[in-house]
């Protein structure tokens, strides 16, 4: 009987490891602790922590690119390349400078926005983010289990398993994390320099076939002239194709999420990491040059080497074109070690964008208000993103090019916010050349994101589920935590404190006073009032505290609080919080703890519907605030005994 009640506790003290630390001063609300400016890793090695996932879309890039664009795959691609160096690199240079811890371009616009229009837009990028980040996991599952099937040796034996080899690969990829998944800079490191050098072979060994075969470029030019006539016509069709290759973009919200871990100057500081920026820049600037050079080569001989129907659904291609390039022409032996290569890399991928899954939502929810008590703790999340990509990956029936579209639009959305938010910075900055440039590459990246949409709307819809989805739970915690003490610190000035102690030898009496006028009559009036609505005597002292609501949609934050003295007569305790009901309980706990008293605060009711008066403490922070204090007073202390007064007239 104690075994069946203790496994249980044991359970759930494990699923729920490391959540009582969470929200304290100080913690961490990411898996990862953020590494001091002179610590970390050289910003070329954090480059294969992005490249695990910018790198890895090779295994599929090549195979996607040729069934969008057929015959004009290079061409569309040297445009691919021309928008990530001409375009992508510049945003995320420039957000690195701007959000140097990580954060990246969502944190940009969450400072530029505010109120509730903020944290709605915040949570909208953030079902985006979600689509990139689970997508990439399905995705790169699905690929590698493609590499695996189409293999020459296991194909016979592994025929038709393509569903089961995802789902088992995603199911691996969340127990890893169950167990405690530690970001290994160094496996990286091996992972993308094993593969980039294979890769490296196959471009090599593919551009000399096309070098010695000379017909093959003559073939390739003389049916696209037949095909589209002249140059201009290319280059237009080229255009319009471009967008279905966007996947070819993935990483560089990677690339800055990794920040944390490049080494920085011994003179940097929290405050101005100057070192880390400069590495962060190289890191990206190496990423798209590598990247653009193997976009670039790999379809032009994937597209001249391939005969077109291996790339269509059934092919030996489809999914692993550079694959079916290393058993074509390096044999067996060498094809088997390329396709080994690519499942790893592919599936640590996925590790990647399970990580940045982990590290984005609890710097956002929680802080909100917007998610599930448990939501802060590692391996809940685990489970739930694990449970999610079994539903995508049965959606999408572990179909690489079904997934394309989902995750271009994931990818498209969140370079499109970036390029806005730098386009708002250097506006903000006064940078007049660096907003008209900004501003021409978010119009090109807006084009791209409605073309994708248009031509393959499953991505958007996939994105509109996760978005209402997140919206819909993130308002049913906030209003399930809504009577929460959520006032994370209280800090009083020396004037307070004096308030404090001088009260603290007779009864603490408090009124809340909603600041008008701050005239005399204001407070002569008010204490009448509650002296006649409570039947207190004229002897009793009494100290207002006055809360002035900032920013309503805030959940979590401290609280200061400032003595004044008002008129040469009145004390008063002046606080700024996002909740009127939630700053009053924490103060009146606070002094409670600090005097040993049980202090006494006195409102009048509020006129209106109740029903009305909580939406308007939900939304905006006032309201109901005589009832909703005591409720916040009795859920903070279940001790009666022990718990402040409120008195209502």
């Amino acid at each position: 009987m104690a075994t069946t009640e203790q496994s249980p506790s044991r359970l759930r003290a494990w699923m729920l490891e490391g959540l009582s630390d969470m929200g304290k001063a100080g913690a961490q609300h990411t898996p990862h602790a953020e590494p001091k400016p002179e610590e970390g890793q050289h910003w070329f090695r954090v480059m294969c922590l992005t490249g695990v996932d910018y790198f890895s879309t090779l295994g599929y890039q090549p195979g996607i690119a040729a069934l969008a664009a057929g015959l004009l795959s290079p061409i569309a691609t040297i445009i691919l390349v021309i928008v990530t160096l001409a375009g992508a690199l510049p945003v995320y240079r420039r957000v690195a400078e701007e959000s140097p811890h990580g954060q990246g371009s969502i944190s940009m616009l969450e400072r530029l926005l505010t109120f509730w229009k903020g944290k709605l837009f915040v949570l909208t990028l953030l079902g985006f983010a979600a689509t990139d980040f689970l997508i990439t996991i399905t995705l790169s599952a699905a690929d590698a289990s493609t590499h695996l099937v189409e293999n020459p040796h296991l194909h016979s034996a592994l025929h038709d398993q393509q569903m089961l080899i995802t789902l088992i690969l995603v199911a691996l990829l969340g127990a890893v994390f169950l167990k405690g998944f530690l970001e290994a800079i160094g496996v990286a490191v091996a992972l993308v320099g094993l593969y980039l050098a294979l890769n490296v072979v196959v471009v090599l060994v593919g551009l000399w076939h096309i070098i010695t075969e000379g017909h093959v470029v003559t073939d390739w030019s003389s049916a696209l002239t037949t095909e589209h006539g002249n140059v201009f016509v290319m280059i237009g069709m080229a255009l319009i194709v471009f967008p279905k290759l966007a996947l070819g973009l993935s990483g560089f919200e990677t690339g800055v999420a990794v920040m944390p871990h490049v080494k920085g100057d011994a003179g940097d500081t929290e405050e101005d990491p100057q070192g880390r920026i400069r590495g962060t820049k190289k890191l990206l600037t190496a990423a798209a040059l590598i990247m653009s050079c193997f976009l670039i080569c790999t379809s032009f001989i994937t597209t001249l080497l391939i005969p077109e129907k291996e790339f269509e659904d059934g092919g030996q291609a489809n999914g692993r074109a550079l694959a079916f390039l290393a058993h074509d022409y390096l044999g067996g032996a060498f094809g088997t070690v390329y396709d080994v290569s690519t499942i790893a890399i592919l599936w640590f991928a996925g590790a990647s964008a399970m990580a940045g899954l982990l590290n984005l939502m609890p710097r956002y929810l929680p802080r909100y208000g917007m998610a599930p008590h448990w939501a802060r703790a590692v391996r809940p999340m685990v489970i739930v993103f694990t449970l999610v990509g079994f539903l995508v990956t049965w959606i999408f029936d572990a179909d690489v090019d079904a997934q394309g579209g989902a995750y271009a639009t994931g990818v498209l959305v969140l370079i499109s916010s970036a390029a806005i938010a730098v386009t708002i910075a250097a506006r903000k900055a006064g940078q007049r050349n660096w907003t008209i440039a900004f501003a021409v590459i978010s119009a090109v990246f807006l084009y791209t994101t409605v073309v994708n949409v248009i031509e393959r709307p499953d991505g958007v819809k996939i994105g509109a589920c996760f978005i209402a989805g997140i919206i819909v739970l993130s308002l049913a915690s906030r209003l399930a935590r809504a009577f929460e003490l959520r006032v994370t610190s209280v800090t009083m000035d020396s004037m307070a404190e004096r308030f404090v102690r001088d009260i603290a030898s007779r009864k603490i009496r408090f009124i809340a006073n909603e600041p008008d006028a701050r005239d005399v009559a204001e407070y002569r009036d008010k204490i009448e009032q509650i002296r006649q609505d409570n039947d207190v005597p004229e002897q009793e002292d009494f100290v207002f505290v006055e809360v002035t609501v900032t920013d309503p949609s805030e959940f979590e934050s401290g609280l200061t609080v400032r003595g004044e003295v008002m008129h040469n007569r009145y004390r008063v305790l002046s606080l700024e919080s996002s909740s009127v009901s939630n700053a009053l309980a924490a103060l009146l706990l606070h002094v409670r703890d600090t005097t040993n008293c049980i202090p006494h605060i006195y409102f009048e009711w509020t006129e209106g519907n109740p029903f009305a008066n909580f939406l308007r403490f939900f939304l905006f922070g006032q309201g109901e605030v005589a009832p909703v204090t005591r409720e916040v007073l009795r859920e903070a202390e279940p001790d009666r005994a022990r718990r402040p007064r409120v008195h209502t007239g």
